[in-house]
């Protein structure tokens, strides 16, 4: 897989011209994303990252250089590589604060490893607020395991829950009130060790699998 950073000029048709770029060359494009540039010398102006299966990258990226809408392209190093997967933490501040400290702290003994774990966190509260979360979840890139941390949760969360479950993203809750405990992967009281666990999870170098204790509390 090979990564293509591109500083373009907010214009119609630029998206199109650099993918029908990329498709004359035999590339498949895995992964974009696109955003205007709010601060610096760049503002104004759109940055678009993609992450393409292609051969050869050198005729690429000269045709790419040459069109006129691109001002700069780069190759970095691809989001896996920087971040790796991503544990998703949402819930209350409290409860998501407790839960990331064992994650964080889990991450680092894995990332000290070699490993590239990230923990995103928000604290949230409305079930139609977490739901609307929770359903995102699916269209992270690079989300691997979410962590639901809260007192009561349920409704339509439980049913984004089990929308997680055919996007395959398992999920661990907290020990809580409300129906979203009775579909969960994974229930923990301790809001530390679900942290822990998540991790653990995710992580190449732990001996930990969540499908071996599938459905039970801790």
């Amino acid at each position: 897989m090979e990564v293509i950073n591109l500083i373009c000029k907010d214009e119609p048709g630029v998206l199109r011209d650099i993918a029908g770029t990329v498709a004359k060359h035999g590339g498949n494009i895995k992964y974009v994303q696109q955003f205007i540039i709010e601060k610096g010398r760049r503002k104004g102006n759109a940055l678009i990252y993609m992450e393409i299966d292609i051969d050869r990258m050198g005729a690429l990226i000269s045709d790419l250089d040459s069109l006129d809408s691109v001002l700069e392209v780069t190759t970095p190093p691809s989001f896996d590589e920087i971040y790796g997967s991503r544990v998703i933490i949402i819930g209350g501040g409290a409860q998501v604060a407790q839960v990331a400290m064992g994650a964080i702290n889990e991450a680092d003994r894995h990332n000290i490893r070699g490993e590239k774990i990230s923990v995103d966190t928000i604290p949230l509260v409305g079930e139609d607020t977490l739901a609307d979360s929770v359903a995102a979840v699916s269209r992270l890139h690079r989300a691997a395991i979410l962590v639901l941390a809260g007192s009561l949760m349920g409704g339509r969360i439980t049913k984004e829950v089990e929308k997680l479950h055919e996007a395959g993203i398992p999920v661990i809750a907290l020990n809580m009130a409300g129906s979203v405990p009775d579909v969960a992967d994974l229930v923990v009281t301790d809001p530390v060790q679900a942290g822990t666990f998540a991790v653990m999870h995710v992580a190449k170098t732990a001996e930990f699998d969540l499908e071996r204790v599938k459905g039970r509390r801790f």
